[in-house]
């Protein structure tokens, strides 16, 4: 049985998207960040993607191609396009990436088969789609990577309302100042 994750990068103060858009400094930015995402998600088996961020991720089905590309980023390309993805969209008409498809609601009880039938974890990617993850009583894993950035509003990590109680199981502090950490549900 796999493992739900949620993880995004999240702001000092909480905003996994800032009301103007990004958020600072990332990974993309950062070789040892980046290959310790690598790491991390490289067993993952499936990505649980609303429309914008496979929009956003998309990019990985075709990085390999591009010139000058780093070793980390050349091994998150592979390491992408060898999972499964879903995305979640009632607009979106066509996908540009192999092993993808398109579902037009979020069903839990789907979600809850999908992650029993796994050998692999799965991630769910952006805020909307994993407060919805969230809700179900479906994500087991929170993976968070705080940037040194203060954005002021946005779209939240966590959705407005939640209570929940976690236990923190790992964290690891970068030389660029983001910190990691991973906190299991209880």
């Amino acid at each position: 049985m796999g493992k739900l994750i949620y993880s995004m990068i999240t702001s000092l103060d909480g905003y996994a998207e800032a009301a103007e858009g990004g958020l600072g400094t990332g990974p993309a930015d950062d070789q040892e960040v980046h290959t310790f995402i690598n790491d991390i998600f490289r067993p993952v088996g499936t990505y649980l993607y609303g429309r914008r961020m496979y929009e956003t991720m998309v990019y990985w089905e075709t990085a390999h191609t591009q010139p000058g590309q780093p070793p980390h980023a050349l091994q998150y390309a592979r390491d992408w396009r060898a999972a499964e993805k879903v995305v979640y969209s009632t607009t979106l008409k066509s996908v540009s990436s192999a092993k993808t498809r398109i579902e037009r609601t979020f069903d839990p009880d789907a979600v809850r088969k999908l992650k029993s039938e796994s050998d692999h974890d799965l991630t769910v990617d952006g805020p909307t789609l994993a407060a919805q993850a969230i809700a179900a009583g479906l994500v087991d894993e929170y993976h968070l990577f705080i940037t040194t950035s203060v954005v002021g509003g946005g779209k939240r990590f966590f959705p407005d309302g939640l209570r929940l109680d976690l236990e923190l199981v790992e964290e690891r502090a970068f030389n660029s100042g983001m910190i990691y950490a991973r906190y299991r549900t209880r």
